[in-house]
């Protein structure tokens, strides 16, 4: 029996809302027979998601060099245990970005670099530190963001929730293509370098493994994940994911705390 009768060369899956339940757990055994089925017949398995890369291989720890990662919002790329991308925002834009959130007292900021993420002493509370802690494994206190010695892949504003397509617009409007904003929903936004996002990371992957993006499958709830959805020959919403997300989906699945993702893979690479 053909296990990969689809042929599907790669297979990639947001994480918080669609791959992991509401309890960050998924069913490791059952991940892990459809991972060989998949590996058997040829087909990459590809995390992305807006979380930090150590964030994500924690919840593979047995396989995270087996499997690759589009994290950060497509900023940071690995193929394995290779980085084949890296994004790189410029000081005048670093600059800008903290030009602009001086004004805005609600916005609650996290600077994402190669080695760590960083929130500022006095400008966000123990609580939203620790909070960000859950999604930014490597996470410092730092006295001030333009003091900081690192490669910056992204900014990461935390804003009032009902305020997020407010604060989409004003990000949009204020940068001016400086830095784009892409925004999984519930005041969480990320600011990228524009282009890259989760579908460009994919990208490479699939010009890298001389692949199409006919032959890949992606699954995802939120804004973030539009492009991805997109840019994959076949493309699937959780059925917990936002309208906007289910319209411009192919498939609608079960939800993540149904193991939806498990649910059309084992559909997709059956057992013989």
């Amino acid at each position: 029996m053909n296990n990969n009768p689809y042929n599907i060369k790669l297979v990639a899956v947001d994480m918080d809302g669609t791959f992991a339940r509401s309890d960050y757990t998924y069913d490791v055994e059952r991940f892990n027979r459809i991972l060989s089925r998949m590996k058997n017949s040829g087909c990459q398995f590809v995390v992305a998601s807006g979380n930090q890369y150590y964030q994500l291989r924690s919840h593979f720890p047995n396989y995270y060099n087996e499997i690759s990662f589009v994290a950060e919002n497509g900023a940071l790329v690995k193929d394995k245990e290779e980085v084949i991308f890296s994004a790189n925002i410029s000081s005048k834009a670093v600059k800008k970005v903290l030009d602009l959130f001086k004004n805005y007292s609600d916005i609650q900021n996290v600077m994402c670099g190669v080695r760590s993420a960083y929130c500022e002493k006095g400008k966000v509370s123990e609580d939203f530190f620790n909070l960000t802690n859950i999604y930014y494994h490597k996470l410092n206190w730092v006295d001030d963001f333009a003091e900081v010695d690192d490669q910056i892949l992204k900014f990461a504003p935390t804003v009032p929730p009902e305020k997020t397509n407010y604060y989409c617009d004003l990000f949009s409007e204020k940068l001016n293509g400086v830095l784009t904003p892409t925004s999984s929903g519930r005041g969480s936004i990320d600011l990228i370098i524009p282009g890259n996002h989760k579908a460009s990371g994919l990208k490479r992957l699939v010009e890298r493994w001389k692949i199409t993006s006919n032959q890949c499958v992606a699954f995802g709830d939120g804004g973030n994940d539009i492009e991805m959805l997109e840019y994959c020959g076949r493309g699937y919403a959780m059925e917990n994911a936002s309208e906007e997300v289910k319209k411009i989906a192919n498939y609608i699945c079960a939800s993540n705390d149904e193991d939806g993702v498990l649910e059309v893979l084992d559909q997709l690479f059956p057992a013989e």
